[in-house]
C-alpha cells in the first residue's frame, strides 16, 4: 500500500481515479484545486503524485515546482492535456519524474504506477547496496547519493537513472534500454524525459562523474578518473 495524492479539480476525473486507486489497496487523498493540494503535502508524506496542471487557483508548473519542494522524495506523475513538446519539457524541468497526456488510458496509469512505487521501494535492486564511482557513494537500499562533502539530493528518478548508468559502467547505454529500465518498458512518452533527468544529473554531482552523450543512440557514465 503506498499513500498518493490525486491532484484534479475535474470530480469525474478525480472521483473516478480515487477510486481506482482505494480498490488496489491504496490509502488516497483527492485534492480539488492547488492550496488543498499544497496544505496536504505539507502535512503529511505521500510516495506518489498525481497532478493535472490544469487547476483554477495555482498556475500547473508553479504548483509542480512547490509540491516538489515539500515532497522531495515523490514521485510526480502529469496528468495534462498539453502535449506540446516545450510544455512536456517545462513539467520536468519543473519537478515532475513522469507525464499522461488526456486522454488517458486507466491500464496504462496503473500501469505506470505500479512501475513507479516497485522502483521507489528500499532495497529493490538486491546484492551489495552501495557502489562506489570514484568520491561518489550510491547507496541502494538507502536511496541516497552520499559525497566527502555530504549527501547529494536526487529526485527519484535521477537516482534510478544513476544507479542504471553505474551499472553498465564505461559501456554504452541506449536511450530506449535506459527509458525502459528507469521508467517503464511500455514507455510511450518523449524521450525529452531522459534528456532532462541526465542534464539534472550533471548539473548536481557536478565534475564528480562525467556521463557521455552518444549521439543518435544514447549515454555513457564513464569509469572515475578517465576523459
Amino acid at each position: 500500500m503506498a499513500r498518493i495524492v490525486v491532484v484534479e479539480d475535474d470530480e469525474a476525473i478525480g472521483g473516478r481515479l480515487a477510486a481506482m486507486l482505494r480498490a488496489r489497496g491504496h490509502a488516497c487523498d483527492w485534492c480539488s484545486d492547488g492550496a488543498a493540494a499544497l496544505e496536504r503535502a505539507g502535512r503529511e508524506p505521500a510516495e506518489l503524485v498525481l497532478l493535472d496542471l490544469g487547476l483554477p487557483d495555482v498556475e500547473g508548473f508553479e504548483l509542480c515546482r512547490r509540491l516538489r519542494g515539500l515532497l522531495p522524495q515523490a514521485v510526480l506523475v502529469v496528468l495534462t492535456a498539453r502535449s506540446g513538446e516545450m510544455d512536456v519539457i517545462e513539467a520536468l524541468e519543473s519537478g515532475a519524474d513522469d507525464y499522461l497526456t488526456k486522454p488517458f488510458r486507466l491500464a496504462e496509469l496503473q500501469a505506470r504506477i505500479a512501475a513507479h512505487l516497485r522502483r521507489a521501494a528500499p532495497g529493490r535492486q538486491g546484492g551489495p547496496g552501495r557502489t562506489e564511482h570514484g568520491a561518489l557513494f550510491i547507496d541502494r537500499p538507502a536511496r541516497r547519493c552520499l559525497t566527502p562533502e555530504g549527501e547529494v539530493e536526487l529526485r527519484p528518478k535521477e537516482f534510478d537513472l544513476l544507479v542504471r548508468l553505474a551499472a553498465s559502467v564505461g559501456s554504452a547505454v541506449s536511450r530506449e534500454d535506459l527509458m525502459g529500465d528507469v521508467w517503464d518498458t511500455n514507455w510511450f512518452g518523449s524521450t525529452k524525459t531522459l534528456d532532462v533527468h541526465i542534464a539534472a544529473l550533471r548539473h548536481k554531482l557536478g565534475d564528480r562523474v562525467r556521463i557521455t552523450t552518444l549521439r543518435h543512440f544514447g549515454y555513457r557514465l564513464e569509469p572515475p578518473g578517465e576523459g
